[in-house]
C-alpha cells in the first residue's frame, strides 16, 4: 500500500507513529512481557478472593489488542483481547499520573496491541479488572479492524473478502477461531486414534515425477537441475502402498493434495487429505474401522456422537446404512443397473425419464453421474455406497464372479462424500492391464485415465499384502462438524480469483456465486475430498 492510498484515519494514525518516535517511543519495540493471559489473571484473582478480606493482591502483566476504550475525565475504561478471552483495563490518575494518562487516550486506538502492568481488583460493577500501574505500546494499527458483525452494512457482508483478508475476519470474528480450533482438534482425534491402532504416520513425496492414485488432472512443474517435468501429488495412494510391499503393516499419512480442478463449495485446488492403508484388511473391514474411527473423533471433539449441520441433525451413534450402488441407484431412479449394461442402453433409460446424461461418458461415469446427481444429495445420515464399477476404479480388486464390478465404498454424510475406499488391487498383472485397458478406453487428455507407473508395478511384483485402503477429506469432516456449507469457510486461506486491486475493508467488492467455476463431475478413485 503506497502512502496516497491511506484514508484520513490511517494517515492520523500515521502521524501518531511520528510523533511518538519524535518523542523517543517506539510503537513497534523488540521486547514484550506478559505474566499472566486475560484467562489466567481472573482466575487467579478469583482463587484469591476465596480468602476472603485479607486475600494478598494479585500483581498481573497483561498483554493484548485493544478491542474498547471509554474515557470518562480522570479515568479511563478499556477491554483488551488476546487468544484465552478479554480483560478490563483500569487506568486512573491517581496510580498514572496527568501526563501519563493524557499519553494513552491520545496515542492509543482500538485495534493496538498493549502491554499492562498492574494489579487485579473488581469494581464497583463486580467485573475483574486490572488497575494499570504502566502500559506499553507494542504495536500500532494502522488500519482499523472492520466491524465484527456480517450485516449487510458491514465490509464483511462480502465473504469473499473475508476469505481475501482471513486475518482480519479471524482478528474480529471469535467464532471463526473456533471453526479453526475444532480443524485442529479432529487431525490430533485422528492421528490419536490411527496412532492407538498400530498405525504408522508417514510423509510420502508431493513432487512426484508420476502422478497417480486418483483421476484428477494435475499441477504441473519443472525441476531445473534434473532438468525433470514434476507434478503436484493428487494423491499419496501409490506410495502409500509401496510401504506395504516394504513390511509396514499399517501406514498413514495426513498432508496436502493439489488437483488442478474447477472450485465449488466442496472443492479446493489445495486441500487436506487422511488415507490409511492396513495389510490383510478387505472393504469391510475398513467399513468397520471407519465407523468406529468417526464415532472415536466425534467423541473426542464434540463430546457427543449427534451434531448439526445445515438443520439436519446427524447422529453416528446407529449402525451405519450400507447399499450397494444398484440398489442405491433404484431406489433413487427405478433403474436397474444390471438390466442396462450397455452405455447405450443406460443412456436411452435416463432419456425416457426425461434426464440429459452427460455427453460421451463410460458406462461407469454415467452411473457416477446417476450417484451424485440422484442419490448423494439426499445421503444425510452416514451410508456406504459400495459395490462400484471397475472402469472407474482401476486400483480396486474385482469381486468374485463378477469382474465388472469392484469392491469398493463411498461413505456419504450431510449430503456429501466424505470417504473413499477399495479392498486394494495386489495383482501385478491385473493391475497392468487395468492401466494398459484405461489408456486405450479414454482419451490422452481424459482426467480420469491414470498413467502407467511403472515403478508402482515394480514394487507389486516383489508382492504386496492383501490389504484395504481409505481416504477421506479433512476439509469436508471440518464442515461437517463445524457445520459450515463452504470449505473455504473450513481453510483458512483458500484459492480464489486474482483480484488487480485487493479491496481494503472499507472497499468491499461484490463477491461471486460460492459455486462459480464449479465442477461439472464427480471424479472416482479416493475423490477430490
Amino acid at each position: 500500500m503506497s502512502p496516497r492510498s491511506y484514508t484520513p484515519l490511517e494517515q492520523e494514525r500515521l502521524r501518531k507513529i511520528e510523533q511518538m518516535r519524535a518523542q523517543g517511543i517506539e510503537p513497534y519495540p523488540n521486547r514484550a512481557e506478559r505474566t499472566h493471559t486475560t484467562r489466567q489473571a481472573i482466575e487467579a484473582f478469583l482463587e484469591a478472593e476465596k480468602q476472603g478480606p485479607d486475600a494478598p493482591t494479585v500483581p498481573a502483566t497483561v498483554a493484548g489488542r485493544l478491542r474498547a476504550v471509554r474515557q470518562m475525565g480522570k479515568i479511563t475504561f478499556a477491554h483488551i483481547e488476546d487468544e484465552h478471552g478479554r480483560l478490563q483495563l483500569f487506568l486512573r490518575v491517581n496510580e498514572l499520573g496527568k501526563e501519563r494518562l493524557k499519553f494513552f487516550n491520545k496515542f492509543f486506538d482500538i485495534g493496538d496491541f498493549i502491554q499492562a502492568q498492574g494489579e487485579m481488583f473488581r469494581t464497583r460493577t463486580g467485573e475483574p479488572t486490572l488497575r494499570v500501574h504502566d502500559f506499553k505500546m507494542l504495536a500500532k494499527a494502522i488500519t482499523p479492524l472492520p466491524a465484527a458483525k456480517k450485516t449487510k452494512h458491514s465490509p464483511f457482508s462480502d465473504p469473499e473478502l473475508r476469505y481475501r483478508q482471513r486475518y482480519a475476519d479471524l482478528a474480529v470474528h471469535p467464532e471463526v477461531r473456533q471453526i479453526f480450533r475444532t480443524r485442529a482438534k479432529i487431525v490430533r482425534a485422528l492421528r490419536n486414534y490411527l496412532d492407538a491402532h498400530g498405525f504408522l504416520e508417514v510423509e510420502t513425496p508431493i513432487l512426484q515425477p508420476i502422478y497417480g492414485g486418483a483421476a484428477a488432472r494435475p499441477f504441473v512443474t519443472y525441476h531445473n537441475q534434473l532438468k525433470q517435468q514434476l507434478y503436484l501429488r493428487i494423491s499419496f495412494e501409490l506410495y502409500l502402498k509401496r510401504l506395504l510391499v516394504g513390511m509396514f503393516e499399517r501406514v498413514y499419512e495426513i498432508g496436502r493434495d493439489f488437483r488442478n480442478e474447477g472450485i465449488s463449495f466442496k472443492h479446493n485446488p489445495e486441500f487436506t487429505q487422511l488415507e490409511f492403508y492396513m495389510a490383510y484388511a478387505d472393504y469391510f473391514t475398513v467399513m468397520d474401522f471407519v465407523e468406529d474411527m468417526l464415532r472415536s473423533v466425534a467423541q473426542e471433539v464434540l463430546g457427543g456422537l449427534q451434531f448439526s449441520y445445515q438443520g439436519h441433525t446427524i447422529d453416528l451413534a446407529p449402525r451405519w446404512k450400507r447399499i450397494t450402488m444398484r440398489d442405491a441407484l433404484l431406489e433413487a431412479t427405478g433403474i436397474d443397473i444390471q438390466q442396462h449394461r450397455t452405455l447405450e442402453a443406460l443412456n436411452t433409460a435416463l432419456r425416457e425419464q426425461g434426464h440429459q446424461p452427460p455427453p460421451k461418458p463410460s458406462w461407469g461415469k454415467l452411473l457416477d453421474w446417476m450417484l451424485s446427481t440422484f442419490v448423494e444429495p439426499n445421503l444425510i445420515q452416514p451410508t456406504f455406497v459400495y459395490d462400484y464399477p471397475r472402469d472407474i476404479s482401476p486400483l480396486a480388486k474385482s469381486k468374485p464372479g463378477d469382474p465388472q464390478t469392484v469392491e469398493r465404498f463411498e461413505l456419504f454424510m450431510g449430503g456429501m462424500e466424505l470417504g473413499n475406499a477399495f479392498t486394494e488391487l495386489n495383482d501385478p498383472l491385473d493391475q497392468e492391464a487395468r492401466f494398459l485397458e484405461q489408456g486405450r478406453t479414454y482419451a490422452a487428455d481424459d482426467e480420469e485415465r491414470h498413467p502407467l507407473d511403472e515403478d508402482y508395478l515394480q514394487a507389486m511384483r516383489y508382492g504386496m499384502p492383501p490389504n484395504g485402503g481409505f481416504g477421506m477429506g479433512i476439509d469436508r469432516l471440518t464442515m461437517l462438524f463445524t457445520d459450515q456449507h463452504s470449505i473455504r469457510e473450513v481453510i483458512l486461506f483458500p484459492h480464489l480469483r486474482s483480484k488487480a486491486d485487493d479491496a481494503q475493508p472499507q472497499r468491499a467488492a461484490s463477491s461471486p456465486p460460492e459455486d462459480a467455476d464449479a465442477d461439472t463431475t464427480r471424479t472416482s478413485e479416493k475423490e477430490r475430498l
